[in-house]
């Protein structure tokens, strides 16, 4: 679907909520994920396609960091792998971290329309807070990561966990994701949810809208997704 598209807009409040998938729908650090992970493997002598790589997107870290260890040869603990990629997307990131387009303006003007807006990521605590700390003060109320849950995505946990800690029904938010398995974590939780594909495709699915990108995306196509 085209970012173009014709949204159905009404007189509607506001979502209760927005809540943003971080990597790969509001800040591009996917390809720092990719080129850790080939760089990691290729130290243990191990094989790792673009394919494999592009199979992990979205993926709670532990569950990546197996895939690694099983698929990749990389001869380390799942926890000590997690660790590695963090170091290296990190790094990555202090050099240079581009935000996704029309991310930065949705997230502005959510916050000046006082509509919460948490972070809800697979990523841990450390980058999290990283990428939280150069967006404009105030645009997030909270961030959920997933060294923070029991189950990851595409367990609905992390999302109901925001909704839950924001005081709100994830019925009545709008979830914003880049992967299958964020999408499905999203809709899991009861949330409309703005898929905006990246990397990978994605597949049509009830209470799912797509959309190319986020640059003609407005408040009132957030508000209109909830009806």
């Amino acid at each position: 679907m085209a970012a173009a598209v014709r949204w159905q807009t009404a007189a509607v409040k506001n979502p209760a909520a927005v809540l943003w998938d971080m990597d790969g729908t509001l800040v591009d650090t996917e390809p720092y994920w990719i080129e850790v992970e080939h760089a990691l493997v290729a130290e243990f002598g191990g094989t790792w396609t673009d394919a494999d790589a592009t199979s992990l997107i979205g993926f709670d870290l532990i569950d990546a960091a197996i895939e690694l260890r099983d698929r990749g040869g990389v001869r380390l603990a799942p926890v000590e792998i997690v660790e590695r990629m963090l170091d290296g997307v990190i790094e990555r990131t202090e050099r240079g971290l581009p935000w996704r387009p029309g991310a930065a303006p949705l997230l502005a003007a959510c916050r000046a329309a006082e509509i919460p807006c948490a972070l809800v990521t697979m990523s841990w605590r450390r980058l999290a807070d990283a990428v939280v700390a150069t967006a404009p003060p105030g645009s997030f109320a909270l961030s959920i990561t997933g060294d923070e849950v029991s189950r990851g995505k595409p367990d609905p946990e992390a999302y109901a966990t925001a909704a839950q800690a924001l005081g709100v029904d994830p019925a009545q938010c709008v979830a914003i994701e880049d992967s299958p398995t964020g999408v499905a974590a999203a809709l899991g939780a009861g949330c409309a949810t703005l898929g905006v594909p990246h990397v990978v495709p994605l597949q049509p699915a009830p209470r799912l809208t797509i959309v190319e990108s986020l640059c003609c995306v407005t408040l009132d196509d957030l508000r209109a997704l909830l009806h």
